[in-house]
């Protein structure tokens, strides 16, 4: 018996032959085979956002590019033609993570679905293209390099290809923070398949990337479906650093508002990295690292428990994240600034995919800003390529250095407007004072100006401050004028001056990596009063530890959408669940999400049709799954 023939379930309650023979001709009837699919398959009664319309271009034969945010339901826009038209749907796909997360999410809905990548043996390969050419495969993900390989097309040309999906479409861009070669290759797609309709996705591009997309695929004729960026559940929070350290402010965190949750730290190197995963362990959490420099099963390794696990945190760099469609990450942190808003969106975008709440949180500090525009610097890069890179960063940076709403600033670099406040991001909750800090700018610059523009941070801030060293005293810097004019103002303020000078590019560190700081050709502006120059005072919480730690108990203790006499049944449910998922070895939503679990509590279905009207809970997850949960349902409502 074949290998794919194994992995179909019993007596699917919609005609699989019916989904897989001719494409009808009228687009609307496709499109009603779609919605029942939709609601019997996967368990969702309406569809989302632009789905629709991606659905209804595919079904008439169109090419489609898409962009939604993450946890916006790309997969859907594909995978459901993918039933309705004849063929096999080509999906391709850059990591084997998201390959396999995708493919075991199929299965589990009764779905005939394979990959082809480096983790599949030579036997199983020969067995898959077996299934392409008999046409019983829905749905094959494959690496883009695979896919241009003329052994893979010339099997593509022997059979009847449904559509392309080009996943992650944002790494055909240059200018990306996820850049992907091969990725440019796949234009020979509309060159040997011109029948055959392509649909490119992505959760992450501005108006100059869906234009290196469109142009490199050959998508001018697409629909072009471009959803909000809004992730109104996601809670924007960044921070600088002062006298309390980036690590010392993720724990208090952590431990005050994510005690038991799962999410990611990011980290600019390898080093700390493992260090950070070395410092939450012992601080009593279970942290993993994750970077490129690991053996690949310890990487494996990592994905697997983080995808099976609950509570887990990973302390990856940005070599982690990509593909993995965990639901529930309830947090994603930054201990150092990304390279732009677009890798900050995508990774914080990895939090709340579920649509419950979430934090995206990120401590900076004048360190950041230096390595990040060093690295630009000392990068054998062309000169054009620093210039959007640089662009990149400094966008990020006024983003961090905002006192507005931080929703509306990251919306409006997309162009995307937003009217009013968010009322979910730090700024909007605890607005910072910003005082006219020109005077203390003036100081600051006079006193790099004065030492010869040859020192760092530290250096600078001892000398504003009057601090008696004997490298101060050794360069007859406590001789002058700008010695001690600052001893009315804390070290923390002084360093915050100086990273919003940077900021701001009226202070620039050398390009060799030394840290010295130099004025550049605006700082005469300042030091001439020429216009004000407005900083953000020292953070301060304006509520009191105690009081932190009283909504964090609420929000852990809490589920969104319950009473609190129904929180013990949910918990109940999420131990069938992982039991579930135990013995049929897939994470534990593959079995379910969050949120069919919180439908469940508040619906108490008592039959399998009941079931299916829980928000997820397709035909093949109530004939798998169904009796478990309706005998633990049973059981609780007979113990109440």
């Amino acid at each position: 018996m074949s290998l794919f023939a194994r992995q179909m379930p019993a007596a699917p309650a919609w005609d699989a032959g019916d989904a897989l023979g001719d494409a009808p001709e009228d687009v609307n009837e496709a499109f009603r085979r779609a919605q029942a699919i939709l609601q019997k398959t996967f368990g969702y009664r309406d569809f989302r956002s632009h789905q629709e319309s991606a659905i209804r271009a595919l079904l008439g034969g169109r090419d489609a590019f898409v962009l939604m945010p993450t946890g916006g339901g790309k997969s859907i826009c594909y995978q459901i033609p993918a039933l309705v038209r004849p063929g096999t749907a080509v999906v391709v796909s850059p990591l084997i993570a998201l390959m396999q997360d995708q493919v075991d999410a199929l299965k589990s809905l009764g779905v005939n679905a394979a990959f082809l990548n480096s983790s599949v043996s030579w036997p199983e390969q020969i067995e898959i293209e077996k299934a392409v050419r008999a046409g019983v495969l829905d749905l094959l993900y494959v690496a883009p390099e695979r896919l241009v390989q003329p052994r893979l097309l010339e099997l593509l040309a022997s059979t009847d290809i449904a559509l392309f999906a080009i996943d992650e479409a944002h790494c055909v861009s240059q200018w990306g923070h996820d850049f992907r070669p091969e990725y440019r290759q796949l234009r020979i797609l509309a060159e040997r398949f011109p029948g055959v309709p392509r649909i490119a996705l992505t959760a992450t591009a501005d108006e100059k990337t869906r234009a290196e997309i469109v142009r490199e695929l050959a998508l001018e004729n697409a629909e072009k479906l471009v959803a909000s960026f809004d992730r109104p559940n996601i809670r924007y929070r960044i921070a600088e650093t002062g006298s309390m350290g980036a690590r010392e402010r993720l724990w208090r965190f952590i431990a005050e508002e994510h005690a038991g949750d799962a999410g990611i730290v990011y980290c600019l190197s390898r080093k700390q990295v493992e260090e950070t995963a070395d410092w939450l362990t012992s601080k009593g959490r279970t942290a993993l690292a994750y970077h490129a420099g690991l053996a690949p099963e310890v990487r494996r390794s990592v994905q697997q428990r983080f995808l099976a696990d609950d509570g887990l945190i990973v302390v990856a760099t940005i070599a982690f994240g990509m593909g993995i469609d965990k639901p529930d990450v309830r947090f994603v942190a930054h201990l150092s600034l990304p390279k732009s808003i677009e890798a900050y969106y995508q990774e914080t975008g990895r939090a709340g995919r579920d649509g419950e709440p979430a934090d995206a949180w990120m401590a900076y500090g004048l360190g950041d800003i230096i390595t990040q525009r060093q690295w630009i610097a000392q990068s054998e890069a062309g000169e054009q390529h620093k210039a959007v890179q640089r662009a990149k960063l400094d966008a990020l940076i006024a983003l961090a250095e905002a006192a507005s709403c931080r929703r509306q600033l990251l919306l409006a670099y997309f162009n995307e407007q937003r009217a009013e406040p968010c009322g979910n991001c730090d700024n909007c909750l605890e607005p910072p004072d910003c005082i006219d800090g020109t005077v203390l700018a003036q100081k600051a610059l006079s006193a790099v100006y004065r030492t010869d523009q040859r020192f760092g941070v530290g250096y600078i801030v001892d000398v504003l401050s009057g601090k008696v060293d004997e490298r101060i005293v050794r360069n007859h810097h406590d001789k002058l004028s700008v010695f001690g004019i600052g001893r009315d103002v804390d070290g923390a303020q002084w360093r915050g001056i100086l990273r919003q000078l940077v900021a701001a590019g009226h202070l620039v560190a050398d390009g060799e990596g030394h840290g010295t700081l130099a004025l550049s050709e605006s700082a005469r502006i300042v030091l001439r009063g020429e216009a004000p120059f407005m900083v953000r005072k020292p953070s301060a919480s304006s509520r009191t530890r105690s009081e932190s730690r009283k909504r964090s108990s609420r929000r852990n203790a809490a589920v969104p959408g319950l009473q609190e006499n129904e929180v013990e049944l949910y918990r109940t449910l999420r131990e069938v669940r992982g039991q579930l998922a135990r013995d049929a070895n897939v994470p534990p939503y593959i079995v379910c999400h969050d949120r069919s679990l919180i439908d469940m509590v508040r619906l108490k279905p008592r039959t399998r049709d009941e079931l299916k009207l829980v928000h997820g809970m397709g035909d093949a997850r109530v004939t798998r799954y169904g009796g478990a949960f309706l005998e633990a349902l049973s059981g609780a409502a007979k113990a109440s």
